[in-house]
C-alpha cells in the first residue's frame, strides 16, 4: 500500500472520529471524569510548548501527547520528570523507549502522584480527628510505534491506573492511538490523536461500608445493620488532539519551530495550544507558548521553558525545564532529564 493511500485511509478515519465526537462527548461536563492526573503533561519540553506536541517526537515522553511519536524516535530514549504540582502535590514520572531496529520502539511508563499527608476534620472536630488521610495516583503503561512508510507513523499506548483516596480505590485502563504524517522531508508534520479511550469505573473500599438504623424512630431493634454506600461509576478524561508543526532551519546550527494542537475533551470545552522553540548552537533551547485558548473559565495559560542537550558520537544528554502559569492557581514547574542512546 502507497504513503498516500496510507495517508488517506488514515484521515478518513480521523474524519470519523472527529464528526462522531459529539456523539461520544456530549455537551461540556467539566470535573466529572476520574483520572485527571492523567492530564498532566510529563515532559517538560512538551509543557513550555504549549502542550502543543501532538505532530512532535524526539523523546521517549512525547508518547503522551502521540504514541505514533515512538516510530519517529531517532534512537532509544530514557526519560524523568519531576514536578512540584499545584498545592504542593508531587508528581513523578518515568519513561523507556527502546527502539529495536525498522521492528519499532517499544515505551514502559510509570507515573506517580501524591498530595502528601492531610488531616481528617469532621464537623464535630473541625481541627482534626487526629488521623491522616493521602491522596494518591498510579499508572503503568505499555505502548509501541512504528514506521508504516518513510513518512507514516502509528502507535497505541495502554495505561493501567489506580486512584487511592484514604481507604478507598478506583481502578481502571485507557488506550491511546495515534498516527503521525510527515509532508516533506524535515518539513511540517501532521498529527492525530486519541487518549484515555476506556471504560467507566467507580471508587470501593472501607470508607464505604457503614452502620445503618433502617427506622430511627423505633428502639429496641439492630440499629447498627452492616451497610454499604453505593459509588457511581465515571468515565476517564478522553481527549482528540490534531496538531501541526513546522521547522524553520535558520542555519546549520540554529533551528526555529512553531507548532500547534487543537483539542477536544469529554469534561470541558475546545481549546488551542500554540508553541514555539528556538534552538541555538544545536544545543541551548528557548521556549515559550500559550495552553488552552479559548478554553472556558481558563486559570493561566502562559508558559516559559528552556533546555540544554549535550550530544557525543553515541548518546544525547539533555535536561529541560518549563515553568506554566495557572492564574489564581499559583504556578507550576517541571524538571525533565533524559538520555538517548
Amino acid at each position: 500500500m502507497s504513503a498516500k493511500k496510507i495517508f488517506s485511509l488514515l484521515s478518513l478515519i480521523i474524519v470519523i472520529l472527529f464528526l462522531h465526537l459529539p456523539d461520544l462527548f456530549g455537551q461540556t461536563k467539566v470535573a466529572t471524569t476520574v483520572g485527571q492526573f492523567l492530564k498532566i503533561e510529563p515532559s517538560a519540553r512538551g509543557a513550555a510548548l504549549g502542550n502543543a506536541a501532538t505532530s512532535l517526537t524526539g523523546e521517549a515522553t512525547f508518547a503522551f501527547y502521540n504514541p505514533a511519536s515512538l516510530g519517529r524516535l531517532p534512537q532509544s530514549s530514557v526519560q524523568f520528570t519531576y514536578s512540584k504540582w499545584l498545592a504542593d502535590i508531587k508528581y513523578n514520572y518515568g519513561a523507556a523507549g527502546i527502539k529495536i531496529g525498522t521492528v519499532g520502539t517499544f515505551l514502559l511508563q510509570i507515573t506517580s502522584l501524591n498530595s502528601g499527608e492531610i488531616d481528617v476534620t469532621t464537623v464535630e472536630k473541625p481541627l482534626g480527628t487526629g488521623e491522616r488521610y493521602e491522596v494518591s495516583n498510579f499508572a503503568l503503561g505499555a505502548g509501541y510505534g512504528r514506521m508504516l512508510t518513510d513518512r507514516v507513523a502509528v502507535g497505541f499506548l495502554i495505561n493501567y491506573f489506580k486512584e487511592k483516596i484514604w481507604h478507598s480505590t478506583l481502578t481502571s485502563i485507557g488506550m491511546n492511538l495515534g498516527v503521525q504524517y510527515q509532508l516533506s522531508s524535515n518539513g511540517a508534520t501532521l498529527g492525530a490523536s486519541l487518549s484515555n479511550f476506556g471504560p467507566r469505573s467507580k471508587y470501593s473500599g472501607t470508607d464505604i461500608y457503614i452502620e445503618y438504623d433502617q427506622n430511627t424512630n423505633i428502639y429496641g431493634d439492630n440499629d447498627q445493620i452492616p451497610s454499604q454506600l453505593q459509588t457511581e461509576s465515571f468515565g476517564i478524561p478522553t481527549l482528540f488532539r490534531v496538531g501541526l508543526s513546522y521547522p524553520f532551519l535558520l542555519n546549520e546550527s540554529n533551528k526555529f519551530l512553531l507548532a500547534v494542537d487543537a483539542m477536544h475533551q469529554n469534561d470541558n470545552s475546545e481549546s488551542l495550544n500554540i508553541g514555539a522553540e528556538w534552538l541555538l548552537l544545536k544545543s541551548l533551547s528557548i521556549r515559550g507558548g500559550y495552553r488552552n485558548l479559548f478554553l472556558q473559565d481558563l486559570e493561566g495559560g502562559l508558559v516559559l521553558g528552556a533546555g540544554l542537550s549535550f550530544r557525543s558520537a553515541s548518546y544525547l544528554l539533555y535536561i529541560d525545564y518549563a515553568w506554566a502559569d495557572y492564574g489564581l492557581l499559583d504556578y507550576t514547574q517541571r524538571f525533565s532529564l533524559g538520555l538517548g542512546f
